[in-house]
């Protein structure tokens, strides 16, 4: 029976193996703790909260131990886990609270001010604080206590693979955020088909710094890891020194990161001197991956991957060889084992070799579409359960595949298309460019034209005709965009994506 307490079936094969040191509280937890955790956090909902499978609970929380027992109190009892964006504002959140009908709500102490307003405006039922010493109310319930008087029998495993396991909500920098139903089942397989393909080992290590909320935090590396028997390093927040002492003191072997992170560990001073012998590989997800990034870490003699995934689908969809990493630098590697891709067309025939088409994915690790969104998910999810991305990619003769861009960001000038990804890589090659992002913009002529906004190396001077002229000598003419804005930095979601609307809101504000 394929169910998401891929905790507690590990706890049965290594109870007394550690799986877990977090950072902030310097405590380590076996797999039979951190199990029981989830056991008696499971009976708390059931129990002290009166909850039911199917109900919904919020957790509003940087990393903890209390996420990761939460997640699999979720996998045990059948009750649907909702964890919040800690970077959302409240009215997102109350949208989000009313779109599932959230039953309870857990909370961290750094939210008091949130959900007290969250509270007023969206009903709430009950409110549990993870800290008791810091309350929404003085009447909130206090998680300690409430876990510490259920009961520890055992709980579940949940019989439907389909059942929710959670519902992940989009990040929605482009409308109203969606949930994300993720079944036991996409959990499941995410997590053994990540521990294979990407081949993890029982003896692998791995630091968690991105927010567990989002499911790159969830899917690369806590699933997978716990899966192969794995330990797992939490960090509760980014502080890169923090990140590279714990590399190297814990001899972290595999590492997830998205490329802002991977720039920001590249400027700390610890990069340079860092012993990074027992590294296996780093891995970059979440938004495209420049290659001086790669290029940095090589030098550095790290085996540096990219790989790809959606909330969607599953963070996990491609892998590649360390040898490939290098041979095919830039490329997300190939489908995993059980995943199924293909190109598409504007027509809706398949591309060839090196075409740029929509990317199309299909397996076991989809998931069930929207939560309330009926519309959404038979736009994104066919009849043939292929899920359409919205991403454009390539596929070269070897097979692995390379992504062009979104395809709404797509700039179509003249009747050609351009891909603003290709034109962003050849930017951030130039020696006095930080960081660069090329959106489509209206154009009396040409329909749409691109303009690219560009973040300068302190104290550089580089201006556009230079960087026009810099492109001209690596991309073809008419894809060099027509104007350049200089900008102090370029707005990111948490985990790295440039959020291109409001760069367009600015141009067209200016």
């Amino acid at each position: 029976m394929l169910h998401a307490d891929v905790l507690g079936e590990r706890a049965s094969i290594t109870p007394d193996r550690e799986a877990l040191y977090d950072v902030v509280l310097d405590e380590r937890f076996t797999y039979a703790q951190l199990n029981a955790r989830a056991t008696r956090m499971a009976r708390a909902w059931l129990d002290g909260l009166t909850l039911a499978p199917g109900d919904r609970i919020g957790l509003l929380a940087h990393n903890c131990v209390e996420f990761i027992d939460a997640f699999f109190a979720a996998a045990k009892s059948g009750i649907i886990l909702v964890p919040l964006s800690t970077r959302a504002t409240v009215r997102e959140l109350q949208g989000i609270v009313a779109d599932c009908a959230m039953r309870a709500l857990m909370y961290g102490p750094d939210f008091l001010e949130t959900v007290t307003t969250l509270r007023e405006a969206a009903g709430i039922g009950p409110c549990v604080a993870l800290d008791a010493s810091r309350r929404s109310l003085a009447d909130d319930l206090d998680l300690a206590a409430l876990v510490a008087g259920a009961s520890d029998a055992p709980v579940g495993p949940v019989a439907d693979p389909e059942s929710p396991i959670c519902l992940l909500y989009t990040s929605g920098t482009t409308g109203k955020p969606k949930g994300v139903i993720c079944p036991h089942r996409m959990v499941a397989w995410n997590a053994y088909n990540t521990a294979v393909s990407w081949q993890l080992r029982e003896d692998d290590v791995s630091p968690i710094f991105t927010p567990l909320y989002h499911a790159g935090g969830l899917g690369a590396f806590l699933v997978p890891i716990f899966a192969i028997g794995g330990r797992l390093v939490l960090h509760h927040s980014f502080d890169p020194h923090e990140i590279w002492r714990t590399i190297e003191r814990e001899r972290c072997t595999v590492t997830l990161g998205v490329p802002t992170i991977y720039k920001l560990l590249m400027d700390a001073p610890e990069f340079a001197t860092a012993d990074l012998s027992h590294v296996r590989w780093f891995i970059s997800g979440g938004a495209p991956l420049p290659q001086y990034i790669i290029e940095a870490y090589q030098r550095r003699g790290v085996v540096f991957k990219q790989g790809f995934g959606l909330t969607e689908v599953g963070v996990n969809c491609f892998a590649m060889s360390s040898e490939d990493s290098v041979r095919k630098a830039g490329s997300i590697g190939r489908p995993m084992m059980f995943t199924r891709a293909k190109l598409l067309r504007e027509d809706g025939s398949e591309a060839g070799v090196n075409e740029v088409g929509e990317l199309l994915l299909r397996g076991p690790h989809v998931s069930r579409g929207y939560w309330n969104n009926p519309e959404a998910t038979s736009a994104a999810l066919d009849a043939d359960g292929w899920f359409h991305t919205g991403d454009l990619a390539r596929r070269d003769a070897d097979g692995f595949y390379t992504i062009a861009g979104r395809k709404k960001d797509m700039i179509i000038s003249g009747g050609v298309n351009i891909y603003p990804a290709e034109i962003e890589g050849a930017l951030l090659q130039h020696p006095e460019v930080a960081d660069a992002a090329v959106v489509g913009v209206p154009h009396e002529t040409w329909g749409e034209t691109g303009v690219a906004f560009v973040v300068r190396i302190g104290g550089g001077t580089v201006g556009a005709e230079a960087l026009a002229t810099y492109l001209a000598g690596l991309i073809a003419k008419f894809k060099v965009p027509r104007e350049f804005v200089f900008v102090d930095a370029l707005p990111r979601t948490p985990y790295g994506k440039v959020i291109k609307e409001e760069l367009r809101k600015r141009y067209a504000a200016s």
